[in-house]
C-alpha cells in the first residue's frame, strides 16, 4: 500500500477533528478505509489482457514482468493469477489463460467465469485476448494476425453465463466484438508495420481433440476463417459484465484438410505444423508484448461504448 494512502488518512483523521470537535475516524472506520483504498489500489488498471498459448513462457522469460496480485477467488471458483504489468505507456493487468508456469489447462476447463470475474472485480473495463488458431481460409499466412469481427460457437456443455437459472442474459451479439477496442488494435498493429488481417470469422470448436477434415469442411461452408477452442465463451461472459472484448488472433496452422499435412506422431499438432511454422508462430508471440505496450498508448486516446 502507498505512502500517500496512510498519509491521506491521518490528514483525514485530521480534518474530521478540525470540523468536528469531539469526533474522530475510529479504529474501525479506519480499518474499513484501509481495506477500500488498499482495494482501490488495485482496480486503477482498467485494462487487461489475457494470454492465450505460449504466454506462461512470456511470464517464465520476464519479457512479460510486473506484480504478481495472484489468484482470486470469486462465487465462480479460483481464477488464475493475475498480474500487475508497468510499460513507459502505461500499466495493465495481465492473465495467463491456460496456466500462469505451462500448459495446465486445456480450453474446454478453463475456469472462463472465475477469470473474468476477476478481472471485473480489479476495476477492469477493456479486455484484448489473443488466441492462436487454426486457418481454414487459405489467404491467411502462418503467423499473421487477425483481428477478427465475428464467431461461430461449436462448443458443448460450457459455463457460457453469470445468469444460471435467472430470467435475465439475453443479450445482444452484434457487434460481437467492441469496435473501439478493435480499432485500438488495428491501429497498434499498423503502427509497428506487422502482417494484419482487419477481419475473420472465428468458429470455436469444444476439444481437446482436434477437427476432422469434414468437420472443418462444414466450418468452411458455414463461412468460418480461422478455428480454435478459446474466445467462448470469454467474449459473451466480459459482455454480461459490460466490459469492452477484442480479440487478436495468430495463425498456428491450416486446419486438417486445407493442406496436405504428413502425420508425425510426438509432435504439436500430429504433423498439421511444420518446424518452418513453428519458428514463425513463435515469432508472432514474441511481438505481443510490444503490441500489447502499444495498444495500451492506443486505448488511452480512444473512447469506450
Amino acid at each position: 500500500m502507498s505512502k500517500m494512502f496512510f498519509v491521506s488518512v491521518f490528514y483525514l483523521r485530521k480534518v474530521l477533528g478540525a470540523f468536528c470537535p469531539g469526533k474522530s475516524l475510529s479504529d474501525e472506520l479506519f480499518g474499513w478505509c484501509v481495506l477500500y483504498f488498499s482495494r482501490s489500489s488495485l482496480i486503477s488498471n482498467t485494462f487487461a489482457v489475457i494470454g492465450g498459448s505460449e504466454a506462461y513462457n512470456l511470464l517464465k522469460s520476464d519479457k512479460l514482468y510486473g506484480e504478481r496480485f495472484g489468484q482470486a477467488e470469486t462465487p465462480f471458483g479460483e481464477s488464475q493469477a493475475i498480474f500487475k504489468i508497468d510499460t513507459e505507456y502505461g500499466s495493465f493487468l495481465f492473465l495467463s489463460r491456460h496456466g500462469e508456469k505451462g500448459y495446465s489447462r486445456t480450453a474446454p476447463y478453463v475456469n472462463y467465469r472465475a477469470n473474468i470475474y476477476a478481472l471485473k472485480e480489479h476495476g477492469v473495463k477493456q479486455i484484448v485476448s489473443w488466441s492462436g488458431p487454426g486457418a481454414i481460409n487459405t489467404t491467411y499466412k502462418i503467423g499473421q494476425y487477425v483481428v477478427v469481427d465475428d464467431l461461430i460457437d461449436e462448443t458443448k456443455n460450457r459455463e457460457y453465463t453469470f445468469f444460471k437459472n435467472k430470467g435475465i442474459g439475453f443479450i445482444r451479439q452484434s457487434p460481437v466484438f467492441c469496435p473501439s477496442l478493435r480499432l485500438s488494435i488495428i491501429d497498434s498493429l499498423e503502427s509497428l508495420k506487422f502482417d494484419y488481417s482487419v477481419s475473420g470469422t472465428y468458429v470455436c470448436t469444444q476439444g481437446p481433440r482436434l477437427e476432422t477434415p469434414a468437420e472443418i469442411r462444414k466450418y468452411a461452408f458455414f463461412g468460418s476463417d480461422l478455428v480454435g477452442m478459446t474466445l467462448i465463451p470469454e467474449v459473451f461472459l466480459a459482455k454480461e459484465l459490460e466490459m469492452c472484448y477484442a480479440s487478436i488472433c495468430y495463425v498456428t496452422n491450416y486446419a486438417e484438410g486445407i493442406i496436405d499435412s504428413e502425420y508425425r506422431p510426438g509432435e504439436l499438432f500430429e504433423g498439421l505444423s511444420s518446424d518452418k511454422d513453428r519458428e514463425s508462430v513463435a515469432n508472432s508471440v514474441s511481438r505481443f508484448p510490444v503490441i500489447i505496450e502499444t495498444l495500451a498508448g492506443a486505448i488511452n486516446k480512444r473512447k469506450f461504448n
